[in-house]
């Protein structure tokens, strides 16, 4: 394996030519310290080139790499090359598994934007062992997939332990605002994901687990066991339907489109870190959709729309159809539209000692885009520069397993909120 020393780069950031890479390049030049060694790759010269033009003036000097994801020699140059790979190039299943190899090997650490559960299943299978062996840090979805889900719950977390009330139990994730667009790669990637599973019933299965992604699936007890008994006949009805009316605020629920992959992120930190949260935790997502007759309309209309998207990315004439309307991969929305994005979850929880606690995420900023650039840029400047700090450990991991409180500081130091406080 390359020493760290023998590295010609501490950051190269792969798929920069993309919508999302262009911003998180941006990120980078503005924001990594002085003398930080980063690169660019991406398949076309030109288009790196003119990438690389845009930025400020302390990039001019950025290499730029030019890299086919799929050529695997030229993958593992670029990771023996690197201290630290970045990649915005999905929809993973597809075109990343080459990179998760390399990197394994090489003992260079990666982070993603992945919220593929079949492709972070296949690269735990694979090279979860070799990883841990060879010191690499494999960090997945270092962006709205699923940062604020999965620090957001490690910050409830350490605050319980912190206060000596017990591990956590009942937790849900409320979508309080969400303004912003959805990326033509999220959108790629759920594509990908819904042929692969309507085409397989094995993926389809795993894709379907709620602890899909734990490390030791055999020690987790079936979601349906987890959950205590319904208390009467409408608890039990409301389960079974996903539109609900939370007692406590008077605010209607509907599904999170996010939610079946963010909650299995989460549930894998809790595994990795030997069940830390708690072996009662429980963990779900919902959008707060408001309160009255109105909210319940545009709860209703919310689920609805989230299971026509679904159920059409499964069958190729409906696929064809929303493939008009949905956004395409490389495309984003202009600077103006970006300036208006912001997000505001809140995540609730109910400890085993019977003490409450809320945690506040948010930013100003477009979850999908502006956010997810802020994101994954701090993720990478984390692994490459602040190796003292961070957790110990190696392998597939999470952004609570893999950076942890690094991320949380980063992220602060940008605008992010990660509030939580005692009820």
């Amino acid at each position: 394996m390359t020493s760290t020393g023998e590295r010609t780069h501490d950051i190269v950031l792969f798929g920069a030519t993309g919508f999302v890479g262009r911003l998180t390049a941006g990120h980078l030049a503005r924001n990594a310290p002085d003398g930080a060694r980063i690169a660019l790759a991406g398949r076309s010269l030109e288009r790196l080139e003119k990438v690389r033009s845009g930025l400020d003036s302390k990039a001019a000097d950025w290499p730029l790499l030019v890299v086919d994801a799929s050529d695997e020699a030229q993958v593992a140059e670029l990771a023996a090359a690197t201290r630290v790979v970045a990649t915005t190039v999905g929809p993973y299943a597809k075109y990343g598994m080459p990179l998760v190899a390399a990197c394994a090997a090489a003992g260079t650490h990666y982070c993603d934007l992945t919220g593929e559960v079949l492709f972070v299943r296949d690269a735990i299978d694979a090279y979860q062992d070799e990883a841990a062996e060879s010191g690499a840090r494999i960090v997945n979805s270092c962006g709205f997939d699923s940062i604020p889900s999965d620090l957001g719950v490690w910050v409830t977390a350490q605050q319980v332990a912190a206060d000596g009330e017990g591990t956590l139990g009942e937790t849900l994730l409320h979508v309080r605002t969400l303004r912003g667009g959805i990326s033509g790669g999220t959108i790629d990637s759920m594509r990908q994901q819904a042929i692969v599973s309507s085409a397989d019933p094995s993926a389809r299965r795993r894709a379907g687990d709620p602890y899909g992604l734990s490390p030791s699936r055999d020690e987790e007890p079936s979601h349906r066991n987890r959950r205590p008994a319904p208390r009467n006949v409408l608890e039990k009805v409301s389960r079974q339907v996903p539109v609900n009316l939370d007692p406590v605020t008077g605010r209607w629920n509907a599904p999170f489109f996010m939610a079946s992959y963010n909650t299995r992120i989460v549930r894998r930190s809790n595994a990795l870190t030997n069940w830390s949260y708690g072996r009662d935790f429980r963990y779900d997502e919902v959008m707060d959709t408001g309160r009255g007759p109105g909210g319940a309309v545009k709860a209703g209309l919310t689920t609805a729309v989230l299971g026509g998207v679904f159920t059409g990315m499964s069958f190729g004439p409906s696929r064809q159809v929303l493939d008009r309307v949905l956004p395409k991969p490389g495309e984003g929305p202009s600077e103006e539209r970006m300036a208006g994005g912001r997000f505001v979850l809140q995540i609730e929880t109910t400890t085993t000692t019977g003490a409450r606690y809320r945690t506040t995420v948010a930013a100003d900023e477009d979850p999908g885009y502006s956010g997810t650039a802020i994101m994954l840029g701090q993720s990478a400047l984390a692994l490459a520069f602040d190796g003292d700090t961070l957790p110990d450990a190696a392998g597939v991991l999470t952004p609570a397993t893999g950076i942890g409180q690094p991320l949380v500081d980063r992220l602060r130091a940008h605008g992010f909120t990660f509030d939580c406080v005692r009820v």
